[in-house]
């Protein structure tokens, strides 16, 4: 995954790749146009300063050939040769390649040379100046290899200041994420963001703020709702209750009125228990159950265990309990009580008739391995009142418990379907 940051610098390089490539050329033909330009100039000012000599004295010809074979000895590049007939010729500039006999080891140069018409004594010559021009694809490589290097600067530049830049605007942002990563809505009803002059950050700030606050108070008025609906259903429940035993107990009830109060019973029992999980979640979420002791799970799950041996006993199950040391936790005792019974309840329900349920610990993991025909509802398995099977018993509200007690010591809560088996797996 590429950072936001990385994306622009990477656009810059390639670009400046691309345009630092198309100049290289560019400055090639622009350098070399230049060089020629100068060489004529020079050409041009050496042929005029030759001609004003050679036509201020008199020579003779045989002068003038020694004086061709001096130039070709000592210049190759300057050269007087007489033409037959009395021809007037215009100033004209060429291009040659050729080797050169100052270095005849190296190949061909370039050379560039100007020629022009000049008499002496009556006499018509041919005056060449010839000076060798810096071959092409040596300047393409000298600005190719200076391009190259300026442009490791140039990202090395880009580098440096992208990150202090970066470090510096987006300051801001990163300290929002941290904040917004550290809250949790269960705990704090706020949140602290820090100010940026930086508009876009200071409007995404406000943004969450306003957001923060909403998603606070919707929380805040549900957990009221919640807890004070628990409360209140408490007293109403425990008369109906009693009042169902007492009709129950009734001698002159008729069999027909018998059994509805009897189909009566079981909703009622549930009913109470999802009243008294929610107040269990709704103080669990207040932070109520802050005391904190030394506990050892195995203990707990023994409990229990013996605690389930006749619903064990009624579904025909077996029960293989491998703890054999024990593992220590810091935590409340109810909670953990808690959540070991409600782990254990799960798995003994969503157990087959004549399954089978393993306990096994490793390290810190405790795992509850219990057999099945199929996958539970992972998504949405730990959430409230999403019961993972048709069963009318549960509250639906024993592995969200599971959840928050974990959630609350931040230990970790998993399951999977492996081989036939539901696996809980709890590490602390």
């Amino acid at each position: 995954m590429t950072k936001l940051l990385n994306r622009p610098l990477k656009a810059f390089v390639l670009y400046s790749l691309i345009i630092l490539a198309i100049s290289i050329p560019v400055y090639v033909l622009v350098i070399d146009h230049i060089w020629t330009s100068e060489l004529d100039e020079n050409n041009w000012l050496t042929l005029q300063h030759t001609k004003q000599r050679l036509q201020s004295k008199q020579f003779t010809q045989a002068e003038i050939e020694n004086i061709n074979h001096i130039w070709g000895e000592l210049q190759p590049g300057v050269s007087i040769v007489k033409v037959d007939g009395k021809i007037v010729l215009k100033d004209s500039i060429y291009e040659a390649i050729r080797p050169n006999v100052f270095d005849e080891g190296d190949g061909e140069d370039r050379f560039r040379g100007l020629q022009s018409f000049v008499e002496i004594n009556g006499q018509p010559y041919i005056l060449t100046i010839e000076t060798n021009v810096e071959e092409w694809d040596e300047t393409f490589a000298a600005v190719a290899v200076i391009t190259f290097f300026f442009f490791i600067i140039l990202i090395v530049g880009f580098i440096l200041l992208n990150k202090k830049i970066a470090t510096k605007t987006w300051q801001p942002f990163y300290q929002t994420l941290s904040s917004l990563k550290s809250f949790e809505l269960s705990k704090d009803s706020s949140i602290n963001l820090p100010k940026s002059d930086i508009q876009e950050f200071h409007e995404m700030n406000q943004s969450l703020l306003q957001l923060v606050k909403n998603n606070v108070d919707a929380y805040q008025q549900q957990k009221a709702f919640t807890e004070n609906a628990s409360h209140e259903l408490q007293t109403p429940i425990a008369l109906l209750k009693s009042k169902m035993d007492l009709l129950i107990q009734q001698k002159d009830l008729t069999p027909e009125i018998s059994e509805m109060l009897n189909s009566i019973e079981a909703p009622l029992a549930r009913l109470s228990r999802i009243n008294k999980n929610l107040l269990l979640l709704a103080k669990v979420e207040n932070h109520q159950y802050s005391d904190i002791e030394a506990l050892d799970i195995k203990e707990y799950l023994e409990s229990s265990i013996t605690l389930f041996e006749d619903y064990l006993g009624d579904k025909q199950l077996q029960i293989f309990n491998n703890i054999k040391e024990p593992l220590l936790v810091n935590a409340n005792s109810f909670l953990v009580e808690t959540l070991i019974h409600n782990v254990l309840s799960n798995a003994i329900r969503h157990t087959s008739q004549s399954g089978q349920i393993e306990i096994s610990c490793d390290g810190r993991m405790l795992q509850v391995k219990n057999t099945g025909k199929e996958s539970l509802d992972q998504n949405h398995l730990f959430e409230r009142f999403s019961n993972a099977t048709k069963d009318k018993v549960s509250s639906g509200l024993g592995l969200a418990i599971v959840r928050e007690v974990a959630n609350k010591y931040q230990w970790k809560v998993n399951y999977s379907f492996e081989n036939g088996f539901h696996v809980f797996s709890m590490e602390f």
